[in-house]
Formats: structure tokens, C-alpha cells, sequence
């Protein structure tokens, strides 16, 4: 059996899959996980995320102990905001049930299982929020030394979610977008596995939400999927993991991705309706959706890529709308985040551009829960009614 490899997302130079660096040495562009034979089989009913899909990943053994019950997320069909919408078959694929409360859960154990199997004795990454959390909760878990990095200015109520787990916790000034690349070189140095958004590792771990998202539909694929995207590791993912259970014949078709953004960050979206093949950075990013506020994305490119392959498209949407579609999410009993929002907000929008069918079935991705930033409450009203014991009755 010819054994996986990484592969450049562009060029397609190739490497060793045990790799760390997760840059093509030649353009600079994201690597991926190329499997060169992968077989049908029955996916075990049981067993942890990892030891589920073992067939769909390079690793020889799984470090089982080290699972915190990621994966296995609700596929809400909705029965309020889409029959609303005028379509039926709407769908919210709910990984705020993680065991952090957000999708990034299952690439930091795709990627913590490839840095044990290394040998690597320190991991870490560069977060904004929800990855900081689920790295520091992992690597605290696995017993190795943690390094988390995350922008100055972080929101207070982002702090201690991250803090509780005790990391190294280091807030660094300066540019985001470069901070990520200094991190690889700093990864290298001194010896630190860095769990980033698209490393390839982190990229494997996601591609689990297609294959639930099949098995949750009776392996019958949706018409769209719609992602909120930051880094872009995450629809990368998504969209590997329909095109691998349609090569071996688990799905007849792959879903169109829909790559949804803030319109306050959407350097792929603008690279996208301007026909570009590379992003350019946005230069003043602002949107109360942070968890996917990018100004640069390291995997843009790839993404514009793809979605020119798969046929899909991007679309931006204004917090006005986000925030409309965290209240309308709420009414299916779902609280996600800002960031989570979206792709309700891009379904809505497309839906009245006439891009999306009634008839449409449409699975939008909802990244994390609402919990993860409380003060974007502080922008919808509420009803709350105070009065005296004695009259409960009466209110009642």
C-alpha cells in the first residue's frame, strides 16, 4: 500500500508526512494530506472521532485517553427560521456541543495525535479564541507543555476560558497575520508542534464534520454547505472530507462549498467577486464576528482555488445581519457566536439574491458557541419583566 504523503495545495510538490513545517518550501502555499489508496469500509458505530474515521487518517495507532468526546455534533434539521425563510430543508450542524464549545476541537487532537507520533513534547498555536481554548484544554490533558499566543487586546471575557488550563499565555502587540508565520519559524527553533488553523493536521481533524454530516443525512450529500471562514482551514476540511467519501463511493455527489465572511474581513470574498486568484490583506479589519476576523489568511488562496473547482462561492455579510442571525438561531434553540452566525446571515442573503432554491437543501456550519463572547448580547434587546412575589399570579 503506497503510504500518504503531503502534498503542496499548488504546485503539488511533495513531502514526508512526517512534516511539520505546513508551507510548501517552494510557493510558500499550504500542504495537504494526500491519501494515495483509500478503501470502503463500515465506519465503527463507536469508539472516539479519531478511532471512527482511522481508515480516513495516516495514524497506526490512536492515543484513545486523550479524547475529550469531540465529534458527534447534532445535525439540527430547522423547524422555525427556515420554513420561515421559505426553505425547508435547512439545517444547522451544531459544534458548540464539542467539548470547548467550538469546532476547533477536532483539529487539535487530528493535530496532537501527528505531534505525539513525532515525538514532540510541546505543542502550541496562535489564536484569537476558540483554538487557544481547545489547544490549552488538550495539551493540558495530554501532559505536554502548551504554548498559547493571541493578540494584544483580546477581549476580557476571552482571557480566563483560555488561562483556566494553565498554558504558557502570551499576548503579543503587533500584526496578527505575521504572527502566525513567526510562529512556524519559532516552532522549528525550539522545538514546538504549533496546532495553527490550517496546518494539515488541523485541516484532517475538520474534514470529520463532512462525514457526519453524510452519515446524519443517510450518506444523501446537501446541495450547499455554508462555512464562516477565518483562516480557511476549516472549509478546506470540510469540503476533503466530501471529496474523500466520494471517492470511495460512500456519496454520489459533492455539495457546493459556500465560504461565508464579516463584510468588515472578507479579504477571500473581495478576492473572490473581484475574479483575483490571491488575496490582498484588508487593511482596518472590524466586525463584532472576531473568531474570523483575518485581515490575511494563510490558506485564502487555497480556498479561492477550490471554490473555482467545486463551483461554489463566497459571500460578505454586515454585523447588522449577523447579528439578526444570532437571534434567529436562537429560535431553533441553537446559541452560537457571532462567528457562527453567518452563514446564516450568507443563506438569508442568497436566498433573497436568488442564488439559493426554496427547494435548496443547505447545511450551514454553526463554529461556536455564544457563550464564547457574551458581550455581542449587549446588542439585542430583550423583554425582562420584575415584579413583587405577590403578584406572580396575576403575570402568570
Amino acid at each position: 500500500m503506497k503510504i500518504p504523503f503531503l502534498s503542496c495545495s499548488q504546485c503539488r510538490k511533495e513531502f514526508p508526512i512526517e512534516r511539520v513545517h505546513p508551507r510548501c518550501s517552494s510557493c510558500n502555499e499550504p500542504l495537504e494530506v494526500i491519501y494515495p489508496r483509500l478503501k470502503k469500509g463500515k465506519i465503527p458505530s463507536r469508539g472516539t472521532m479519531l478511532e471512527r474515521y482511522q481508515a480516513f487518517f495516516p495514524f497506526s495507532s490512536i492515543h484513545k485517553d486523550l479524547s475529550l468526546g469531540e465529534g458527534n455534533t447534532p445535525l439540527v434539521l430547522s423547524s422555525v427560521v427556515g420554513p420561515a425563510m421559505g426553505i425547508e430543508k435547512l439545517f444547522f450542524k451544531n459544534e458548540t456541543q464539542n467539548p470547548t464549545w467550538s469546532f476547533k476541537d477536532r483539529g487539535t487532537i487530528s493535530g496532537l495525535e501527528h505531534a505525539l507520533s513525532l515525538g514532540f513534547k510541546k505543542i502550541g498555536t496562535v489564536s484569537t479564541g476558540n483554538m487557544a481554548v481547545s489547544v490549552a484544554a488538550y495539551g493540558t490533558r495530554a501532559k505536554v507543555d502548551t504554548y498559547v499566543l493571541v493578540s494584544h487586546g483580546l477581549p476580557e471575557e476571552k482571557i480566563g476560558p483560555i488561562a483556566i488550563y494553565h498554558p504558557h499565555f502570551i499576548m503579543v502587540e503587533g500584526d496578527y497575520g505575521e504572527l502566525y508565520f513567526k510562529s512556524l519559524e519559532l516552532g522549528a527553533r525550539f522545538g514546538i508542534y504549533f496546532i495553527n488553523s490550517d496546518i494539515p493536521f488541523r485541516v484532517e481533524g475538520s474534514k470529520t464534520i463532512a462525514f457526519e454530516i453524510c452519515e446524519q443525512m443517510d450518506f444523501h450529500s446537501p446541495d450547499y454547505v455554508v462555512v464562516p471562514v477565518s483562516a480557511g482551514g476549516n472549509i478546506r476540511g470540510i469540503l476533503k472530507g466530501f471529496e474523500e467519501f466520494y471517492r470511495v463511493g460512500l456519496i454520489d455527489r459533492i455539495p457546493k462549498m459556500i465560504a461565508s465572511q464579516a463584510s468588515g474581513c472578507s479579504p477571500i470574498t473581495n478576492a473572490f467577486e473581484e475574479g483575483r486568484e490571491a488575496i490582498d490583506r484588508v487593511p482596518d479589519p472590524h466586525t463584532i464576528a472576531h473568531a474570523i476576523e483575518n485581515p490575511f489568511p494563510p490558506s485564502g488562496n487555497q480556498v479561492l482555488r477550490k471554490l473555482k473547482e467545486n463551483g461554489g462561492t463566497a459571500v460578505k455579510v454586515r454585523d447588522t445581519e449577523i447579528l439578526e442571525a444570532q437571534a434567529l438561531m436562537a429560535k431553533e434553540g441553537v446559541f452560537g457566536q457571532p462567528a457562527a452566525a453567518v452563514p446564516l446571515a450568507a443563506t438569508k442573503k442568497l436566498l433573497a439574491s436568488g442564488y439559493l432554491k426554496s427547494s435548496d437543501s443547505v447545511v450551514c456550519i454553526v463554529t461556536g458557541g455564544g457563550l464564547k463572547y457574551t458581550a455581542a448580547l449587549g446588542h439585542h434587546s430583550f423583554e425582562i419583566k420584575t415584579i413583587p412575589i405577590e403578584k406572580i399570579e396575576e403575570i402568570l
